[in-house]
């Protein structure tokens, strides 16, 4: 696909998590009483990861996205822009969260090789497209900490991801253009010391997220990988932190690197925030130092 595309994906994996947070959007001060906005605390909803999924913008947490409770319905909105030195990602989409214990999400990634496309043997300002529809279910715990709630939120999910790439992931060594990756992911919001903690294991044979395909020529199969999270809330509307994301190698053309963000939120208003990161991806198809600013918006309800 080439370079018109009205809304064009970037790599935007590590940056959404201190979106998530802030787009938890607490209007007040850290040692105030949290706000409630549709019945949950804006903290516990989380932002948008570059999958789509509620969670950091590189990670995926337990927390389900929106502002419903048990007894309703939350939704959420996002676009994520990533410009990177010889890249570019978009990633737009949406997620629905069911009684607080289901979560249905889509996103759709952009991934704009720009001048980078023809010295990898590309016809143009190449564009790598990919779709992501993603499952969880919280199934045990609680992400606010008491006395009487110690165990973390605990939710397993998973993630269908196709690529429209076909020939040219085949080229390039994937083994294929389609994928499913599944994790379980621990949350806890200690609310005293105004610190959020989330850790998630992801089984998955995704390179780059999938924007370059699925398994390779170097390890063809599924690996177990590691996402962390960390925020602070300065004050109930500005909150910073960092993530980190380990990733298969399976593509022997190009050595594929962990990824990581630190970042600051601010909570525009209870269902608006914003988030601005910067991200480092290391190396991304031969292309070495794949750093940059990130900017994503997310809306909630």
């Amino acid at each position: 696909m080439g370079n018109n595309h009205s809304i064009r994906g970037r790599v935007a994996a590590p940056f959404l998590l201190a979106g998530l947070m802030a787009g938890a959007g607490l209007a007040g001060e850290a040692s105030a009483k949290p706000l409630v906005n549709g019945g949950k605390l804006l903290l516990t909803r989380g932002v948008s990861a570059v999958e789509g999924s509620g969670g950091g913008g590189l990670s995926t947490w337990a927390l389900i996205t929106g502002n419903e409770t048990e007894d309703g319905v939350g939704a959420t909105a996002f676009v994520t822009h990533a410009p990177l030195p010889d890249y570019d990602l978009t990633v737009v989409g949406a997620a629905v969260g069911l009684r607080d214990r289901f979560e249905i999400s889509y996103a759709h990634q952009e991934f704009d090789t720009g001048a980078t496309g023809p010295a990898l043997g590309l016809r143009g300002n190449f564009t790598f497209v990919q779709d992501v529809i993603g499952v969880k279910v919280r199934v045990a715990g609680d992400a606010v900490y008491d006395q009487d709630r110690l165990l973390p939120q605990i939710a397993v999910g998973a993630q269908f991801k196709q690529n429209t790439q076909s020939n040219v992931l085949r080229a390039i060594g994937a083994g294929n253009d389609s994928g499913v990756d599944v994790y379980l992911s621990a949350t806890k919001l200690l609310l005293a010391q105004s610190l959020l903690l989330s850790g998630t294991l992801r089984y998955t044979e995704a390179n780059q997220t999938g924007l370059l395909g699925f398994g390779g020529d170097r390890n063809d199969g599924h690996s177990l990988q590691v996402e962390a999270s960390a925020a602070y809330m300065l004050s109930q509307r500005f909150i910073v932190g960092a993530e980190y994301r380990t990733k298969p190698d399976n593509l022997l053309f190009a050595k594929e690197d962990d990824a990581y963000d630190v970042f600051a939120a601010y909570a525009v208003s209870p269902n608006l925030t914003g988030t601005l990161a910067y991200v480092d991806l290391g190396d991304i198809a031969t292309r070495e130092g794949e750093r940059g600013i990130y900017l994503s918006l997310q809306v909630g309800y």
